[in-house]
């Protein structure tokens, strides 16, 4: 039952503030109000923008007195990653290093943002430049679930998970080059999409196109689908600054009532290669069944990829440690030095991942191609007969933090990433979502959801299907 404000969607206060209801500056109060008094609870917030806050509501006041065209997010509260800009606000990244960065531009989508009308009211927690799949640095801290803060809320993106399942704001976006909107999406019971690689656009520097290495975009974060689709929406489209950027073709809101009864699903909770806990398995048995409640046709699958996890984990970390390692030389153009005197301001985490890492070879690293290629070969055979493909996002609840699963279900397991189903469409750039499928032991279970690149509307829409038919929306703590 919605009581408050802050339980509002982004497309009800949206209606709301143009139909006159509730105005911009009541809506950015209350949610102020909401994130100072919830924040210490999972520390979602590293930074609260109080006064950017309240002077983007006047002027959103103002254009509705005089009578001006308002954007679809006119008036809704949003909260930006620590990894991307808004400008005169810090940027952390989460780094010591750049704990006093203060950005002179925006982000590319957090300027669209802005132009539909939405309001930045903070920025959210990440572990340090974004590089890994649980939330903690040395300027803020862990960030923990909603459903227990002594649990992780996942990564990279463990702040705007854990804002959206405590209802501090109806919108998050995050970044994406593992898993990081789906992990914390799943950890944190709430709606995460990785849309198709190009459909919003990256345009980083100095290295872009380090983003293809693996494939790592923005994506939206949100309580419901239709919000996701609205400010996927707003972000997406082609920018001159990235070539791989793709056109808009329609509007994503719609496909959110689209029936899928034509649409052909294959259901793997472990895609055929992952060890999934067996009470996530029950959660999704129970959760895929209303994809065939909205009409659908789904097939229990075996797929045979061609590779098996222990592969696809290899060269995600060798493609991956190369764009790592690229962070060595930006911070050294910035003036740091992080292999010297300034080594110990960062988290004893990445100096392993990074400094420590064996640097891969050419040779290797054509090897993870041929990896690569052969998991996208194996996805396209599957899509070939199936529109969709559904397995669990991760393969168990969220743990403890500084816990992280060595096995699971018997099967031992790389701690920091084994436990995850999300890598494979990294490395190919189809589109996955994560959506809310249950709740065990009072911790949440979420159901991935991948489509046939630029299908990013089927996902979509069974993702809004599994929503009607099995509402996830009063699983969240008070």
């Amino acid at each position: 039952m919605v009581t408050r404000l802050t339980d509002r969607t982004a497309a009800g206060l949206a209606r709301a503030i143009r139909d006159g209801d509730r105005s911009p500056a009541e809506v950015v109060e209350s949610t102020l109000e909401r994130i100072h008094e919830r924040n210490d609870r999972t520390n979602a917030f590293v930074t609260v923008t109080d006064d950017l806050a309240r002077e983007m509501a006047e002027d959103a006041e103002r254009a509705i007195a005089e009578g001006e065209p308002l954007g679809p997010l006119h008036g809704v509260p949003v909260a930006i990653k620590d990894l991307d800009d808004v400008e005169g606000v810090t940027t952390t990244s989460g780094s010591l290093l750049f704990e006093d960065r203060v950005a002179d531009s925006d982000s590319p989508f957090v300027a669209r943002l802005k132009e539909a009308g939405a309001i930045v009211v903070g920025k959210t927690n990440t572990p340090e430049f974004g590089l890994g799949t649980t939330t903690d640095n040395r300027v803020a801290g862990p960030t923990g679930t909603p459903f227990d803060p002594d649990r992780v809320s996942g990564g990279s993106s463990g702040g705007a998970g854990a804002a959206l399942g405590d209802r501090l704001v109806p919108l998050a976006p995050g970044s994406d080059a593992g898993g990081s909107v789906r992990i914390p999406a799943s950890f944190c019971g709430v709606y995460g999409l990785k849309p198709t690689q190009g459909v919003i656009p990256n345009v980083s520097r100095p290295n872009a196109f380090a983003s293809h290495t693996p494939f790592s975009t923005n994506g939206p974060l949100a309580r419901t689908v239709e919000d996701a689709a609205l400010s996927l929406d707003v972000m997406a489209g082609t920018h001159p600054r990235d070539p791989f950027s793709v056109p808009k073709h329609g509007e994503y809101r719609d496909a959110v009532d689209r029936p899928i009864d034509e649409l052909d699903v294959a259901y793997s909770p472990d895609m055929g290669i992952y060890p999934v806990d067996p009470a996530v398995r029950d959660a999704l048995e129970d959760a895929v069944s209303a994809l065939e409640d909205a009409g659908a046709t789904v097939d229990a699958v075996d797929p045979d990829l061609g590779i098996d996890n222990e592969d696809i984990l290899d060269a995600y970390y060798t493609m991956a440690t190369v764009r790592w390692q690229s962070l060595l030389d930006n911070l050294e153009d910035e003036g740091f030095d992080p292999q010297g005197e300034d080594r110990d301001r960062l988290r004893p985490y990445l100096v392993d991942l990074i400094m420590d890492a064996e640097e891969p070879t050419t040779r290797e690293y054509k090897r993870a191609d041929v990896v690569r290629t052969r998991l996208l070969d194996g996805l396209e055979d599957l899509f070939a007969e199936y529109d969709l493909l559904v397995t669990a996002t991760c393969g168990t609840t969220p743990f403890p933090h500084g816990e992280e699963p060595a096995e699971i279900d018997g099967v031992e397991i790389e701690p920091y990433r084994g436990w995850v189903l999300t890598q494979p469409y990294n490395l190919t750039g189809h589109p996955a979502a994560s959506v809310p499928a249950g709740v065990v032991d009072g911790l949440p279970v979420g159901m991935q959801i991948a489509g046939r690149r630029h299908a990013d509307d089927d996902v979509i829409a069974a993702s809004a299907a599994v929503e009607r038919h099995r509402p996830w929306h009063d699983a969240y703590p008070e």
